[in-house]
């Protein structure tokens, strides 16, 4: 028989987000309690390849009440970042139940309950804030692909060590694709996938591209919503098109004798990725930077989901 509990606000995930709110309704003196999946704070985090650095300056990655510990220019890396988001949870003394996956949302009699595996949390409110970062995505035609060639979706791509000698496929070129076929060149050739997502006219490490950040963030925050008409028409394309270069440019990525293609890969032919113009590229390793898909099917409630998969989104 599973055991209950009840809370006023369940907040589901213990990131950026949740852990924001919590510390919001820790001030305002209301009963919370944030549950992650996760053994750690951060776990998000630390699962990221070893060489992500964040791509926002660490005067923007603070949460209230706490900066984030580095110089306001300086870009941390994924781990610092985790290490951060332990260190708030800790300094506030924010009540985060770890390794407490959500298996399903229900509303029972009124109140929200949390059904984690033997045991049920009941609440007057639920926060969702597990991210978007669910299910990540690879074309269907992957599996055709033959066997030998090592196959790997960045969220499961640490470093180089994992791949085996031989030509790199990297397949979606927004930042994340960017990135690991900069790195992949130190040690194999590689082809660089998809089309171009445009890109910051200045590094973001360079004095001009952090001028240029921060009116990018002013656009995200203030220009960029569903507020306004140009947010919510730009919206689809936000979600789905990928974000432009931001870390290492096309410059740079020519510099280290990536081969930038913009044809998609679509296909496979004997075993091997093909590309919309039908190349065939004899490769040893694909990495796909294709993204993620949003899963929201352990919500079991009236949920307004739209034409992308995402939730309704009437504000923000």
């Amino acid at each position: 028989m599973e055991s209950t509990e009840h809370t006023d606000v369940l907040i589901i995930g213990a990131g950026q987000s949740g852990l924001a709110l919590g510390y919001h309704l820790q001030r305002r003196g209301r009963q919370a309690l944030l549950v992650d999946r996760n053994d750690r704070i951060g776990g998000s985090w630390r699962a990221r390849w070893d060489s992500l650095k964040l791509y926002s300056p660490a005067n923007r990655d603070g949460l209230p009440g706490l900066p984030f510990p580095a110089g306001r220019a300086s870009y941390p890396t994924k781990d610092e970042m985790a290490d951060y988001l332990e260190a708030y949870a800790a300094h506030f003394e924010l009540p985060v139940r770890l390794g407490t996956a959500v298996e399903a949302l229900t509303q029972e009699d009124g109140r929200y309950v949390a059904h984690t595996g033997g045991s049920r949390i009941e609440a007057e409110t639920v926060v969702v804030a597990s991210g978007v970062f669910e299910k990540p995505h690879v074309p269907e035609f992957a599996d055709e692909l033959n066997p030998a060639i090592t196959q790997l979706h960045s969220s499961a791509y640490r470093n180089l060590s994992q791949l085996q000698d031989g030509p790199v496929l990297v397949v979606g070129a927004s930042h994340s694709g960017a990135d690991i076929a900069f790195e992949a060149a130190a040690e194999h050739e590689v082809v660089l996938s998809g089309r171009d997502t445009g890109q910051l006219p200045a590094s973001i490490e360079s004095r001009r591209g952090r001028a240029l950040f921060r009116g990018l963030f002013f656009a995200g925050t203030h220009i960029l919503t569903v507020d306004t008409p140009l947010g919510r028409k730009m919206r689809p394309e936000i979600r789905r098109g990928g974000a432009p270069l931001l870390r290492y440019r096309r410059s740079d990525l020519r510099a280290v004798g990536v081969e930038r293609v913009l044809e998609r890969t679509a296909g496979v032919q004997d075993g091997l990725p093909v590309l919309d113009g039908g190349r065939v590229l004899e490769v040893r390793n694909v990495v796909w930077c294709t993204g993620f898909r949003p899963n929201f099917g352990w919500i079991r409630l009236p949920l307004e989901i739209g034409d992308d998969d995402y939730p309704v989104q009437y504000r923000g």
